[in-house]
């Protein structure tokens, strides 16, 4: 039997990540992963890159904002990037190391595997023709239209993050998020645990709480560019609160 471990998009939250990685360490996981945007919109890029490479057994997979860290930020400023996100990117990357870039740069987009007999495709989001640049997210997709987003992608199973929504849907195929990590209106760390045996699966979905007031007060310590914009989209009505 193969036991693996998945989430995405910390986005730099530390405390979600370690109540995580705490809650999945006991359960004895052959596999880790995550499935992209690592940094970005929270205040703990640093520790947050560091405690992700270190950890045994985790496979990285490139998001759109790990891509920013890895090979730029694009020059002129694109359309789609606020004056407020270019403040932001530029001090998400002033707060890392410049060696993590070679290392983040070979993350791979997708990644499939076979456990126990269960194909599965890991991936940020569904990529354009040039394999580098992510579709448009798709609002409250149904099966049908996941079937269409990610039919260049093989496997029995389909693991994405980027909307930041848990969504668990069948079509063709299962089509899995478990949701952001680090944004939520709530304060807890979601993951999924995936039990492959002999060509059959078993996933469960997990939420673990965590102390969301370290959080709140390092947006304000750190000064991070646009957090009063960030806290409110990202992190919702929460007891929390930015000083």
């Amino acid at each position: 039997m193969s036991k693996i471990a998945i989430f995405t998009d910390v986005h730099a939250n530390w405390p979600a990540l370690e109540a995580a990685l705490q809650a999945i360490a006991p359960l004895n996981c052959d596999y880790l992963v995550h499935m992209g945007d690592a940094i970005s919109i929270g205040p703990h890029p640093a520790e947050t890159m560091a405690c992700l490479l270190q950890t045994p057994n985790l496979h990285l997979i490139m998001g759109n904002h790990d891509a920013i860290f890895a090979f730029g930020i694009p020059r002129p400023r694109p359309a789609w990037m606020s004056e407020s996100e270019l403040a932001h990117e530029q001090w998400v990357q002033a707060q890392l190391r410049l060696d993590w870039r070679d290392q983040v740069a070979q993350w791979p987009f997708v990644l499939t595997e076979t456990f126990a007999g269960v194909t599965v495709t890991f991936l940020h989001y569904a990529l354009k023709a040039t394999g580098r640049d992510f579709a448009s997210i798709m609002k409250n997709p149904d099966a049908a239209a996941l079937d269409t987003l990610f039919a260049p992608y093989p496997g029995d199973l389909i693991f994405y993050g980027h909307t930041h929504q848990l969504s668990d849907l069948t079509g063709q195929r299962r089509y899995v998020n478990p949701g952001s990590l680090g944004c939520h209106t709530q304060a807890v760390a979601r993951f999924i645990i995936l039990e492959c045996h002999e060509g059959q699966y078993h996933l469960t979905h997990h939420a673990v709480p965590y102390d969301d007031a370290p959080l709140a007060a390092a947006f304000q310590e750190r000064n991070v560019p646009d957090r009063k914009f960030i806290w409110k989209t990202f992190f919702g009505a929460r007891e929390a609160k930015l000083r």
